[in-house]
């Protein structure tokens, strides 16, 4: 099975065409490029690599990233951010949806705090229509809130982005039972993208592999998979792109099983196959 990358983000060298937002978190020079990511993949061995809509420098203005996965359709596919206080945003979902190479919608609350939100529901609502993958980007204290919609839409796949966050200290215990709480909804997904941007240690971040052997066991592989949060860089400078690859092949004692699943198979089978019900063959634990 080739490797799959679920978790990039993508940066325009031409701020002219593809303006940022105010005060954007802007990458180091050369570095997030469709380009840079291309090498990077195709050093590492990667085959296909989910862009996620880079909200920190467009907001919600995602035209550059679907005019590169459409560049790009034989490598890279597209995750996209929209608004969900925006009444059009449901409509430009399905619009991206067809023929434009977006295979899914990161989701954000919304402007008042909620998840479990008209906007966020319309949305997802959309996205189910679709047949699109829901990444939903939260914090621990939003995990109530997820559950309700998890149990809300049973049918639609969701990938929980990072895990909430799990990192060393204080919260990482709380943290870390809330996700594996949430294994028990059985169209949710765990992206292990935490390793490097949670370990308060250098690579290959020991302090982090309870933490992502715990998740895999409740979850099961069929329902894990891995993120670079490319470009590293910028997001997770204590580690390369190709080591975050190792890490997983080898630095955290995977069986071959478990190392297909993470690595390629669930995001293989997630994004590519563009089935409407994901989990119909899935066979991990809750």
């Amino acid at each position: 099975m080739p490797i799959i990358d679920s978790h990039a983000h993508i940066y325009s060298d031409d701020d002219r065409r593809y303006p940022p937002i105010a005060r954007p978190l802007r990458p180091p020079k050369g570095t997030g490029t469709v380009a840079h990511l291309d090498r990077e993949r195709k050093g590492a061995g990667v085959r296909h690599v989910l862009a996620v809509q880079t909200t920190t420098f467009y907001g919600w203005d995602n035209r550059f990233l679907v005019d590169s996965v459409r560049a790009n359709a034989d490598w890279m596919a597209g995750i996209c951010t929209l608004d969900p206080d925006d009444p059009h945003s449901p409509d430009l979902l399905a619009q991206y949806a067809q023929g434009h190479n977006v295979r899914g919608l990161r989701s954000y609350q919304a402007a008042d705090g909620r998840l479990d939100h008209p906007g966020v529901v319309g949305l997802w609502e959309a996205a189910r229509r679709s047949h699109l993958v829901v990444n939903v980007r939260i914090n621990r204290d939003k995990a109530a809130e997820l559950a309700a919609l998890l149990k809300r839409f049973p049918n639609l796949m969701v990938v929980l982005d990072h895990c909430m966050y799990i990192a060393a200290g204080p919260n990482y215990a709380r943290t870390l039972g809330d996700v594996l709480d949430l294994a028990q909804h059985p169209n949710l997904y765990a992206k292990l993208s935490f390793l490097p941007t949670g370990s308060a240690q250098a690579y290959p971040f020991e302090d982090m592999h309870d933490a992502c052997h715990r998740i895999i066991a409740a979850y099961g592989p069929e329902r894990c998979l891995w993120g670079s949060a490319f470009p590293c860089e910028l997001w997770c400078p204590r580690t390369t792109y190709a080591q975050q690859i190792r890490l997983f092949s080898h630095g955290l004692g995977l069986d071959a099983r478990t190392r297909d699943a993470v690595l390629g198979q669930t995001a293989h089978r997630l994004y590519f196959q563009r089935t409407s019900n994901p989990s119909s063959t899935t066979k991990g634990t809750r």
